[in-house]
């Protein structure tokens, strides 16, 4: 049964995406009222599948009491096995549901915020059926990574997200930056997933299986696992937005706010992440991917953290915090805790769907994505600004809500790593994260204060604008995601659910003794908090009318360029590249083109020639046959006097 649960997971939405997929992609011409068959019918598929498959997440939950594992072989070639099936544990389950959640209130959000396209006069957006279709295949593949038992079924799930991603970060062709924002995120990907793809074909062929529970139990190589565990953390940087492959994640704001909560909450960011956790033997078998793990996770933390601080943009600042709260998550990673780890990546992903759906309703109402442009909406927004309250709370680490619990539980394990040695890395490592990861809180709480105040504080700076709470199609998936925001932090100190963020294959240590620690280790964090909490409010204070972000002086451009990497790696790898094509087309055309096309210039004039002999006249050709035959008559004669 569990395993059929299992099995119906990922199937209930991919076939409700494949089905829509199906449906025409625009409306008829003289369809004006936006209630038009194909999209009605894009809308039942859309929920329905997510609501399906909540229900199976819920009921997988529910049912799961230890490890299980369903599969048969579906190709066997020289001994290198390929397998279907699944394979379950409490973890997986919480993350379906958190998946299939945040799906559930992107579908139905989507309802009402892509009511009407940003340039269309209809009351219609022009190509909801694909859309809501992508959602649901995107939610489906996500749902595949989470249950997958081979490697190479966690590869298509894995695979088919980055198509899913860039069709719907280019959703709305009609704006200039959505479809090179698109390409972006789909290219800076796919290098990191070329790393995962010989990562999993390594582990395959060592093992001679690419069933994950035989690539496991296996006993590999330090050689094999280092380069493998190396390749496949490729492939979580592209996904995770690790550094140096997190460029891709802020420039994918140019799609529809859902998709924004949805990439960031549930799906592509995520799955790095768990597919780390799920894989977790292997990298503390080899040490050193762990240290590289820990190094990058603290530098994209305060990357992240950093550029986040000077963004205008509502929807950068939510982004370039995603960067960062991901460097928390592989920081926990990196110092042996994937409990806390997985813990805070389930509290992210409600207080950042919640956020951007907020931020989503903010823009519905105002028109613009630029807190230059927003202010007051405190009183004209009421239910908007407390969620929002509650969602940025999380994001900083107010107590008690969610992200709270979660961020300690990360800084405590980092501590322990630190201070004893309780983790697979080197201690510095756990120097590294803790450090980082406690700067990360004052900064966090130093942004989120500045989105708060520019937005909904002060004077509004669009008078003529009349904004107002969302309708209630986009209101209550707001309120819905605002309750595991606040609360579900307090889940830590349930020990069922404790024990189900547990993986049976990692050891116990001391840093995974419980997702929720109280005790004076709380007191720096809270403290912190109150420093970054104060400081933008002293600031803002003392100028309402001013962005606190000038009090980054000339820091503030470098934050804002996210200290210009996007140009770095346009020096160091786009130019190059794009100059190597250059080469390389100048040389097929010149060289290769030039070779063929010479030899066949060369074979036409030497024909043309032949045949302006060959038509030569009478006179000539019996002159030129006469001739021949007399230096043939010569020749044989002379050597007939020689003999």
């Amino acid at each position: 049964m569990t395993g059929l649960l299992g099995a119906l997971l990922p199937a209930v939405p991919l076939t409700a995406g494949l089905a829509g997929l199906l449906l025409p992609a625009a409306p008829r011409r003289d369809d004006t009222t936006g209630g038009g068959r194909a999209r009605q019918a894009a809308v039942a598929l859309g929920v329905t599948g997510a609501a399906g498959a909540l229900a199976l997440a819920v009921a997988l939950l529910l049912t799961v009491d230890g490890p299980t594992e369903t599969s048969t072989t579906w190709v066997d070639v020289g001994g290198l096995a390929v397998t279907l099936g699944v394979r379950l544990d409490g973890s997986a389950a919480l993350v379906a549901v958190a998946v299939t959640a945040v799906a559930l209130a992107v579908q139905v959000y989507s309802i009402g915020y892509l009511r009407r396209g940003p340039h269309d006069d209809i009351d219609v957006d022009h190509r909801y059926p694909p859309y809501a279709a992508q959602i649901s295949l995107f939610t489906g593949a996500m749902l595949l990574v989470v249950v997958a038992g081979d490697l190479i079924m966690l590869l298509v799930g894995w695979e088919v997200m980055g198509l899913c991603s860039y069709l719907l970060i280019a959703h709305d062709r009609r704006l200039p930056g959505a479809p090179a924002a698109a390409m972006k995120a789909f290219l800076v990907t796919r290098v990191g997933d070329v790393g995962f793809l010989l990562g999993v074909a390594l582990l395959g062929v060592s093992t001679g299986s690419f069933r994950i529970a035989d690539v496991l139990a296996h006993d590999h190589s330090g050689a094999t696992l280092t380069a493998a565990g190396l390749l496949l953390l490729a492939g979580v940087a592209g996904k995770s937005a690790q550094f140096p492959l997190h460029t891709w994640l802020p420039d994918a704001m140019a799609g529809p706010t859902p998709i924004s909560a949805l990439i960031h909450a549930a799906t592509m960011v995520a799955a790095g992440v768990y597919a780390v956790a799920r894989l977790y033997p292997l990298f503390t078998a080899a040490p050193v991917t762990l240290t590289v793990l820990g190094v990058v996770g603290a530098i994209t933390l305060l990357l992240g953290a950093l550029a986040a601080t000077a963004q205008d943009d509502i929807k950068r600042v939510l982004a370039w915090s995603t960067v960062s709260q991901l460097g928390y998550m592989t920081g926990a990673l990196a110092v042996g805790s994937p409990s806390a780890a997985l813990f805070h990546l389930l509290t992210h992903a409600a207080f950042k769907a919640l956020l951007f759906l907020a931020a989503g309703a903010v823009i519905h109402a105002v028109g613009t994505t630029l807190m230059s442009e927003m202010g007051g909406l405190r009183r004209s927004m009421p239910v908007t600004f407390w969620c929002t309250v509650v969602g940025l709370g999380a994001l900083a680490g107010v107590p008690p809500f969610a992200g709270f619990w979660s961020k300690d539980g990360v800084l405590t394990v980092a501590e322990a790593a630190a201070l004893e040695g309780t983790g697979p890395a080197p201690s510095w490592v756990g120097w590294l994260v803790w450090m980082a990861g406690l700067l990360g809180v004052a900064i966090t709480a130093w942004y989120a204060g500045r989105l708060l105040l520019r937005a909904f504080f002060g004077a509004p700076r669009l008078p003529l604008v009349q904004p107002h709470d969302p309708p209630a199609v986009l209101r209550w998936p707001v309120l819905l995601l605002a309750v595991p925001a606040a609360l579900l932090g307090l889940l830590g100190f349930v020990g069922a659910f404790a024990d189900r963020l547990r993986f049976p294959t990692v050891p116990v240590a001391g840093s995974e003794d419980g997702l929720v620690h109280l005790g004076p280790g709380l007191l720096l964090p809270l403290a912190l908090l109150l420093v970054g909490a104060g400081l933008v409010t002293l600031r803002w204070r003392r100028d309402p009318t001013a962005d606190p972000a000038v009090a980054l002086g000339p820091l503030r451009p470098v934050f804002a360029s996210a200290f210009r990497l996007d140009d770095v790696q346009d020096t160091v790898v786009v130019r190059p590249v794009r100059a190597l094509a250059r080469a390389a087309r100048t040389t097929d055309e010149v060289v290769v083109d030039g070779a063929v096309e010479g030899s066949g210039r060369a074979a036409s004039a030497l024909g043309a020639g032949l045949a302006v002999l060959h038509r030569a006249a009478l006179p000539r050709a019996a002159a030129g046959v006469l001739a021949g035959a007399l230096l043939i008559g010569l020749a044989a004669a002379l050597i007939g006097v020689a003999q």
